[in-house]
């Protein structure tokens, strides 16, 4: 009975003392705000992350878009009230209509956000969103939710030998639970993003139109690295509702405000759209990638994902995996030696074999660290001018069972030679200026596309059956 007493004071007492140390104030709103890091902290945190994003996703390979995006990003940030972080602004080479950044002041849009927008006003809403995310400290937030919860968490394993059975499984459910940003950070950074926009002199009412061209795109599957806006940003409709209100409440005149279209979109002006396949694409489970000409089979009916760093395909059960990625290393013995640096990996058996007539070496090996038991064969293949790993490995205890076919992945590794698969092409905007209005069926048919009449629909920001005006740029996507 005292120690039931005792339990939920001393939990209070615990988490009290965590969070009188742990407040800071929003520098966005003047509010205390629960946060367990420092500025310095903060950024290094997004320093690093930046590193590992950039490295699988990559960046659009467009310089002069990428001065733009900085010094439009910059422009939005002067504005803040955090002018002094040191700011990154970056397009990432991803087809998912995305926007996101990470605390200490790095942001990202990716082309598939800039393809479907239709001015700099709308680009410039949308940037002004993720600066007050970075600007009101949400990320930093979040994660010290997220640490006060384990540690709550952890406090109540220590007090009652019951809850320690599930502790670290209710660990893993308050991860995810912290994940997205709430409902509440979602708007008030949506209000930092007016603010900021309207600060840097661009017309209000266009953030409502991006909230238009999310609330249409939500019911489009959206494709690539990341996921799409909508999936971390939810419900446009009810955002664009509240952002029109404040919009009309707002007192000037905003006529001579920034909006920028024709000049947005000329900028847009033979940007890839949708997937690259000259980055790599799949046909059924084959893998064919024309500009490191190399093709491999995957499992049928694995889960399979292709980044700027690798491919890979997952089995559905998630317990193996196949992965290709090229080594920075000059050859396969400086290459071996790298992978089998790593701590708990130990070589099982070696051998030379040649892969469609490409020099190899294998190795089987198995993997112990805490809690992990793994086996696995990897193989370093030499192509071209670089050295290839491939690495097939599944837990232990289904390796005898599924060998095999992983093994017979990595030997379905070759070279490209199909004319077709190298000389594929990737679409891309071009833009056509009207003589007359058109619906958007009729601009099709005059002006053919590769993509569907719905998709030319979206993101010239009309519905099917509505209508292009005389003047105005409309985007087409041809491939070329």
């Amino acid at each position: 009975m005292i120690r039931q007493a005792l339990r939920a004071p001393l939990a209070l007492l615990l988490i009290s003392a965590l969070m009188l140390g742990g407040c800071s104030v929003n520098p966005a709103t003047g509010r205390s705000q629960l946060n367990f890091f420092g500025e310095e902290s903060e950024i290094e945190m997004g320093r690093e992350a930046d590193a590992e994003i950039v490295g699988s996703v990559g960046l659009y390979d467009d310089p002069l878009l990428q001065d733009y995006i900085q010094d439009l990003g910059m422009e939005i940030a002067a504005s803040s009230e955090r002018p002094n972080l040191p700011w990154s602004f970056k397009l990432l080479d991803d087809p998912a209509v995305n926007a996101f950044a990470l605390p200490g002041g790095y942001v990202y849009v990716t082309r598939g956000l800039m393809t479907h927008l239709e001015s700099e006003a709308e680009l410039a809403s949308t940037i002004g969103h993720e600066v007050g995310h970075v600007t009101a400290r949400h990320g930093v937030n979040q994660m010290s939710k997220q640490i006060l919860a384990t540690v709550g968490l952890s406090v109540a394993a220590i007090l009652d030998e019951d809850i320690a059975n599930w502790a670290f499984a209710g660990q893993i459910g308050l991860s995810l639970l912290f994940l997205h940003y709430s409902r509440d950070d979602e708007r008030q950074a949506d209000d930092l993003g007016l603010r900021y926009a309207m600060r840097a002199g661009y017309d209000p009412s266009q953030m409502a139109e991006l909230f238009n061209v999310l609330d249409a795109v939500s019911k489009v599957e959206g494709a690539g690295s990341l996921p799409n806006w909508l999936s971390t940003h939810p419900d446009p409709g009810a955002r664009r509702q509240r952002i029109e209100q404040q919009v009309a409440s707002l007192e000037g005149d905003f006529s001579d405000a920034k909006v920028e279209r024709d000049s947005y979109l000329e900028r847009l002006d033979g940007m890839v759209f949708g997937d690259n396949p000259r980055e790599g694409y799949f046909e059924g489970n084959a893998f064919k990638h024309p500009g490191l000409r190399f093709r491999i089979d995957f499992p049928d009916g694995w889960d399979t994902a292709n980044q700027q760093d690798a491919v890979s395909a997952h089995s559905p059960g998630g317990n193996a995996l196949v992965q290709v990625e090229l080594s920075d290393k000059g050859t396969r013995e400086e290459a071996e030696e790298e992978f089998f640096a790593e701590e708990g990996l130990s070589q099982d058996r070696f051998w030379e074999n040649r892969v469609h007539g490409l020099p190899a070496s294998w190795t089987r090996f198995e993997y112990a660290d805490e809690g992990n038991d793994l086996r696995g064969t990897v193989a370093f293949i030499e192509h071209g001018d670089g050295i290839f790993q491939v690495l097939a490995l599944s837990e232990s205890a289904g390796w005898d069972e599924q060998r095999e076919d992983l093994e017979a992945a990595i030997g379905s590794f070759a070279r490209l030679d199909d004319p077709r698969a190298l000389n594929v092409r990737a679409s891309r905007v071009r833009l056509i200026r009207l003589k007359q209005d058109m619906t958007v069926e009729q601009f099709a048919k005059e002006f053919p596309s590769d993509a569907p009449v719905e998709m030319v629909a979206l993101i010239n920001h009309v519905q099917p059956g509505g209508t292009l005006r005389k003047g105005q740029l409309a985007k087409r996507v041809v491939v070329e």
